[in-house]
């Protein structure tokens, strides 16, 4: 057989749809992608030890909000779509896409255990003709450092017998316009060969790709994107903390600034950041040049300006609730919205347990309302969401808004809340009661 020939073979059977596609991690990003994949006609099976979320592809039953049940149900039918816990099923995929988690610890470095542990399954199992592509975010360096050692231990050579390659996720949950498959796709290789076969199945399924000339390359586009976004955060929250001293309102600051149709991109200030990218991402680029003797600053800065928001916003309710003759200590404090960004059910690094930690620690008794966190752990304890009415909203000394969802009466709050703490500008362009709202 020619060098080469596996490869090829597998280029065929991109080309026809008849290649098998693994997904490792069915969770934000691995299932949408697994679903667009099997829409196009793959075979597609998904792999995730969570027991939760295999049973909820079998039974057609998403757990995720961009993600619809029949959907599910439509690809189980088909049998195009399949879940399993089980690793053993990666020697008969074609490609394999990795979409695990990539946390920080609390050192604030970089947990690769989730992508040691998946680049492990497949290498034992790795054969000629196969396609690995890594989606986790990470630091520049880890296809090529971390993936690449791991699996040419096998034997096999990448780019003649096997290929590898990185491609930034760039999910953005509860975007309806933005899906997976209509974000452009990033792609790198570890070869040319790698690049173009990646790019061969993402163009099966996503309207756009962008190759690139490698996986490094690929890997900093993505801290890039998130960085941009951090850093522009950190400034338009530094932004807020001036015009608060100054007492000039930020947000009309930013509704003019706005107007200027070139050199200016508004970003608009809240009680911090979270979600998996935006605390975490610039951490990875931030760590990866200190390793190279270099001090990324700007991404530090940000970063403490960005993690002291939660202090600010509790300031605010101990300043509300002063101006109302009460102490923080011992009043009740409802908390509108707990996760990181409006209409989505993601908790992930919310800075909203931030505040509920600092308020508790002050003494104030903490409850919460958010239509799409039915129940959770705030402060160590279990609590179910608060329902909004009338009678709930007076017996409460301040509504701190935090997460500005689509499914609230923000209406009814306003009218029964004693005093509201608006991180969002929820309230901004209407009229309001005098010393009822109080903005960030």
């Amino acid at each position: 057989m020619k060098r080469g020939a596996p490869l090829a073979r597998l280029a065929t059977r991109i080309a026809s749809r008849r290649a098998r596609i693994g997904v490792i991690g069915l969770g934000y990003v691995g299932l949408p992608l697994a679903v667009e994949f099997a829409k196009e006609g793959f075979r597609v099976t998904g792999v995730d030890l969570d027991a939760v979320r295999v049973e909820g592809v079998r039974r057609g039953r998403s757990y995720i909000l961009d993600v619809a049940s029949e959907d599910l149900r439509k690809l189980r039918a088909s049998r195009r779509l399949r879940a399993t816990s089980s690793f053993n099923v990666l020697g008969a995929q074609d490609a394999i896409i990795i979409c695990v988690p990539t946390p920080l610890r609390k050192t604030r470095e970089p947990d690769m255990s989730y992508i040691l542990s998946a680049a492990t399954e497949i290498a034992r199992r790795i054969r000629k003709g196969q396609l690995v592509i890594l989606e986790s975010t990470t630091y520049p360096g880890t296809t090529d450092e971390v993936l690449l050692p791991a699996l040419e231990a096998s034997g096999l050579k990448v780019g003649r017998d096997f290929c590898l390659a990185f491609s930034p996720e760039r999910i953005d949950p509860g975007n309806a316009t933005y899906t997976t498959r209509t974000i452009p796709k990033v792609i790198g290789g570890i070869t040319p060969a790698c690049t173009r076969l990646a790019t061969a199945l993402y163009g099966c399924a996503i309207h756009r790709t962008v190759p690139v000339s490698s996986s490094k390359v690929a890997e900093m586009v993505k801290l890039l994107e998130n960085t941009f976004r951090a850093v522009n955060i950190g400034l338009v929250n530094e932004i807020a903390l001036i015009c608060d001293r100054l007492g000039i309102d930020v947000w009309e600051v930013i509704e003019a600034a706005k107007t200027k149709p070139f050199g200016f991109m508004p970003f608009y200030p809240g009680p911090g950041t979270g979600g998996h990218c935006i605390p975490s991402d610039p951490m990875y680029l931030a760590w990866k040049v200190r390793v190279h003797g270099f001090e990324a600053r700007f991404i530090e800065l940000a970063t403490q300006i960005n993690s002291a928001m939660p202090e600010h916003v509790v300031e605010k309710v101990a300043s509300a609730l002063n101006q109302r003759r009460k102490p923080l200590n011992g009043s009740r404090v409802l908390l509108l919205g707990l996760t990181y960004k409006k209409d989505v059910s993601d908790l992930r690094d919310s800075p909203a347990f931030d505040v509920a930690r600092l308020l508790k620690e002050r003494g104030a008794r903490v409850s919460y309302h958010d239509p799409y966190v039915p129940s959770t752990t705030l402060n160590g304890e279990r609590h179910g969401s608060m329902p909004l009415s009338p009678a709930a909203l007076r017996r409460v000394d301040c509504v701190v808004l935090l997460t500005n969802h689509s499914r609230v009466d923000y209406a009814l709050v306003l009218r029964h809340a004693p005093v509201i703490v608006d991180t969002r500008n929820q309230y901004g362009s209407q009229p309001t009661p005098p010393g009822r709202v109080v903005k960030l």
